[in-house]
Parts: structure tokens; C-alpha cells; sequence
């Protein structure tokens, strides 16, 4: 039985002769039982009508009505009819129950929900729930958990307003307090009626809060032009942008609402709200993973290989890239729709990264698969570095977004290492370069270089270089050890970039000087924790 109350009499008699169906009579009575809601519509609304004709004077006459319909079968379908019942109670006009007709299953288009616009009546059943159910098994996703998100007209917002005035006015003449924040929402009584219904389809699989997400979409085009009227009370509230298609979203409705007063509504809107021709459309069912994050270090040994795609002007300069070798695998293997690459700072495509190489992270996008053991992930690590020469990859592993940040933590202040080999127009010799290895924190002022002023910021950076150690080769060439702050430009401390940087290698050494090949020796980030081999 519904666990109704003497004081929800009046209200659920206002609500369906307003022609609501029996579930938002339930969210008007304020019932948070969840199993309320699950129970089949026609036993909802047949209680729903047993509770209405209850009353003082006819409490023996009832208790016989419901005991023949505890003998019968149950029926089919709702309908609203005054010629089959029509009560009178306390004086209150003639109430419109819901009755049992033999014969359907389902209320017809004409006796669909003012409120919820058949959401909740055409819905909320197990033919529903094994519909979604079988587009969440056809996309073959691998999930433990799931959660059912549900995308509802912005109208709705609009006629339960409506509903609600209609019903305060009546509850406060009984002194009955109604408070609408305390109205079941439809999303949440959608939810809790299709939840357990999509728990057994889908071979009871808890609904939790995430990480995968199912999501049902309704619309109701009749009804659209319910909320225009708000434009003009609360032209603020619906202010076009960019990325909006439709003005009246539902935030913007509940926000305009919140401003109007309910005189200028009823004088706007009727009250309560005339009942649809039809039901809502029921959009295409949606599903989404949240993102799964692998973080790992990558080595680069070619010096014709960018980190990313390198496209200019449309026009792609080389054939892959460090960010494609490695996200092949794994966009495949993880089945995602996309990705996205990211790492603690980037080589030029002619400098080769060494030693323990530089941490990268990738986002795979609503993967359809998430789950890997460490031996699998193992192997994923296997076949990015059996398919090329020019990188490698090591501590590859699944890490959470919130420990993505510790890549970007601090970035400015982290060191790197680097070998240059080195150019110089006068001849030297190697007394005339051991004076760099006693320079210690030299300051630099970057001026933002001439080969990167297209995509980055006219700007002076400081930047410094801790440490420098030479190793003398040719009376015009040697090596040049760097120890400095991450974000230094190299290539422009060492050939000065037109006076762009100063100082500059050139002004030390008094000479013209230039790179001819650089490599990344370390990048200093504690991140992500090295594997074992």
C-alpha cells in the first residue's frame, strides 16, 4: 500500500482532476519512498483511487470495493472517467480519479501527464528499461558500475510551477504546508522507478555514481513554446551565447522562475496546465565512460621526429610523431573514441630526449574499455616499442585525473639536463672554455625566440642556467653540458637569436657560435613512480 497520510487527501484530488498521472501525484505528496515508485503504474494509480473515494461515510462501502479488487484480476489501463466514478467528499467538487479498463496496457494520448508529459507513465516501465538496456549491450562496454543521467524538457520546469500554484492555494485553506523544494523532482522518481529495472537487464549491474555513464534524452516539441513568455519577464535570464542552440535551457527556465512573481506567472500561463496531445520523444540513448588516464616516459631517438603532428597550413611536414606512436596501441587497445596528449614540457624535432626520458600523460576518451592488469598493461608498453626505433617507452601504468597534475606541478621550478654539441667561428682551444664550467646560476632574459613567436606570446622570461661542464673536441667544436630551469631556450642562449637573449654563449665565448645538435639528457619530475623491469 502507498504510504499516503490524511493530509495528502485534498492534494492528490486537486492533482488528478488537474490530470496528473498517479507517480506525480506522488512527487506532489512529498513521498520520498522509493519503492513507491518502482511498483507498476496501474497498481499505483488503483490505490491512488481506493485512497480518494476513503472517507467517513463510506468507509464500509470502500472496504468492500477494495476487497473485490483484491479478488479480481488486476487491469490494464488507466483512464479518466466521470461516468465510472465520480466522488463526492467533504463537500469538495466531483474528483476524477484513475480507473481500470480491461483491455490496454498504457494510458492513451489524450490522457497523458499535464506535468511530466508522459515521462513518467510511457517510461518508466521494463519495456523502457530493456530497450536502453539493449543499446548499452549492442556498444560493448566493459563497466562494474553504471549511472542513469537523464536530460528532461525545459517545460517541465515550467508546468510543475504551474501545478504546484494550483495545488498551494488549495492546501493552504486545509493548513497544509507544501513547500516545492519538497516535491519529488521527475528526474529522481524516473531514476528510482528504471535503475533496478536496468540493474536486472543488464545482469545486475549496481547503479552507482560513476564511472560509466547511460543517458536518456526527452522532448516535447508541442509544448515548446511553453517558456517563451518567460523572455519577457526575465529577459536577463535568457541571453544568447555561442555555444547555446536553444536560449531556454532548463537552468535558465528554473533561474527566471526563481525571479518571477507568481502573479505575473498566472497571469502568463494557465493554471494548472492544459494537458498535451501527446507524449514526449524519447531521444537516442547515450553512453559515456569517464576518461582513463596512462602516464608514462618516452625516449626519442630520431632527430626528424616531432612530438606531435607536425601541420602547417594544412600541409602535414612529417609522416608521425611521438604523441601518434604511442596513443596508436593504446586508443586501440582501450577502444576510446579519442585522445588527448600532454607531457612535462616538449623536444624540438631535432633534438633526441635520453636518460629516463620525459613524462607524458594521454586521456583516452570514453574508452569502452577500462580495465587492465599490470601484466597487460605490460604488454601494451611491449607493442608501442616494438613498433618503431625512434622511441621508447618505460613505466607505462593507469593513473587517476587527480594525479595527472603532479606532471604540470611546479613545472617552472623543476631542472633539466642537456648536451649540446657546439659550433664556434673562432678556433679555440680548451683552456679557452674551461672558464664556463665555474660559471654557477647564470640569469637569463629570454626574449620569446623568432621561431616560436607565431603560436606563444611576445614576452621576457627569466630563466637560469644552474650548472655548465665543456668537453673539448676540435679546435672549433665541443660539448656543452646544461643543467637549467625547465622552459629554458637553448638553441637561442647558444647563437643568441639576434641579441634576443643576454646574456648569450656568443658574448662569454666573444665569438660567433652556434648548435649543432642538442639532446635532452633528464627532465627532473618525480612522475609518474618508475616500474621495476
Amino acid at each position: 500500500m502507498l504510504p499516503l497520510k490524511e493530509k495528502d487527501r485534498p492534494i492528490v484530488k486537486k492533482l488528478l482532476e488537474a490530470g496528473c498521472c498517479a507517480r506525480c501525484v506522488l512527487r506532489f505528496c512529498c513521498l520520498g519512498v522509493q519503492s513507491a515508485y518502482r511498483q507498476s503504474y496501474e497498481d499505483t494509480a488503483k490505490e491512488l483511487c481506493a485512497f480518494i473515494s476513503d472517507s467517513e461515510n463510506n468507509k464500509s462501502q470502500d472496504a468492500a470495493v477494495l476487497e473485490q479488487h483484491t479478488e479480481d484480476p488486476p487491469r490494464k489501463k488507466i483512464k479518466m472517467d466521470v461516468a465510472e466514478t465520480d466522488v463526492q467528499s467533504d463537500g469538495d467538487s466531483a474528483v476524477v480519479p484513475a480507473v481500470m479498463e480491461e483491455g490496454d496496457a498504457k494510458p492513451t494520448d489524450s490522457d497523458m501527464c499535464a506535468v511530466c508529459l508522459g515521462v513518467l507513465q510511457e517510461f518508466c516501465d521494463e519495456a523502457y528499461a530493456i530497450k536502453i538496456s539493449d543499446v548499452v549491450k549492442a556498444k560493448n562496454y566493459q563497466f562494474d558500475t553504471m549511472v542513469l543521467s537523464v536530460s528532461l524538457p525545459a517545460q517541465l520546469s515550467v508546468r510543475e510551477h504551474s501545478c504546484w500554484l494550483h495545488v498551494k492555494k488549495e492546501v493552504r485553506e486545509k493548513s497544509i504546508c507544501l513547500d516545492k523544494d519538497d516535491v519529488i523532482q521527475v528526474k529522481e522518481a524516473f531514476k528510482w522507478t528504471m535503475q533496478g529495472l536496468m540493474s536486472k537487464e543488464l545482469g545486475g549491474v549496481p547503479v552507482a555514481s560513476h564511472p560509466f555513464e547511460v543517458g536518456v534524452g526527452f522532448t516535447h516539441p508541442e509544448t515548446d513554446s511553453d517558456c517563451h513568455f518567460l523572455a519577457g519577464i526575465c529577459s536577463d535570464c535568457f541571453r544568447p551565447t555561442k555555444n547555446k542552440q536553444n536560449v531556454f535551457t532548463r537552468m535558465a527556465v528554473v533561474k527566471a522562475l526563481e525571479k518571477d512573481s507568481n502573479k505575473k506567472f498566472l497571469k502568463k500561463f494557465p493554471c494548472p496546465p492544459t494537458r498535451p496531445a501527446r507524449k514526449c520523444i524519447a531521444q537516442d540513448v547515450q553512453c559515456l565512460h569517464v576518461s582513463v588516464f596512462v602516464a608514462g616516459r618516452y625516449n626519442k631517438f630520431s632527430r626528424t621526429l616531432p612530438q606531435t603532428p607536425w601541420v602547417i597550413d594544412g600541409e602535414r611536414r612529417m609522416e608521425s610523431s611521438v604523441e601518434e606512436l604511442i596513443a596508436a596501441p593504446l586508443f586501440s587497445s582501450f577502444r576510446a573514441e579519442g585522445f588527448n596528449f600532454s607531457s612535462s614540457g616538449r623536444e624540438d624535432v631535432d633534438v633526441r630526449t635520453l636518460g629516463n626520458g620525459r613524462p607524458f600523460a594521454l586521456e583516452l576518451l570514453n574508452p569502452h574499455r577500462a580495465r587492465f592488469n599490470k601484466a597487460e598493461v605490460r604488454q601494451l608498453q611491449e607493442t608501442i616499442n616494438q613498433s618503431s626505433d625512434k622511441i621508447r617507452v618505460r613505466d607505462l601504468q593507469i593513473v587517476s585525473r587527480d594525479a595527472m597534475g603532479h606532471m604540470k606541478e611546479g613545472e617552472e621550478d623543476k631542472t633539466k639536463s642537456y648536451t649540446a654539441l657546439i659550433w664556434t667561428q673562432k678556433a679555440i682551444d680548451k683552456d679557452d672554455i674551461t672558464f664556463l664550467e665555474e660559471t654557477k646560476e647564470l640569469k637569463l632574459a629570454q626574449k620569446t625566440p623568432l621561431r616560436v613567436l607565431r603560436r606563444r606570446p611576445l614576452a621576457v622570461r627569466e630563466r637560469v642556467i644552474h650548472t655548465m661542464s665543456t668537453c673539448f673536441l676540435d679546435t672549433h667544436h665541443f660539448h656543452l653540458k646544461l643543467r637549467t630551469q625547465a622552459g629554458t631556450y637553448i638553441k637561442e642562449f647558444v647563437h643568441r637569436d639576434f641579441g634576443r637573449t643576454k646574456p648569450n654563449l656568443c658574448d662569454l665565448l666573444k665569438t660567433e657560435t652556434d648548435i649543432l645538435e642538442l639532446d635532452v639528457d633528464s627532465v627532473d619530475v618525480d612522475w609518474p613512480p618508475s616500474i621495476p623491469e
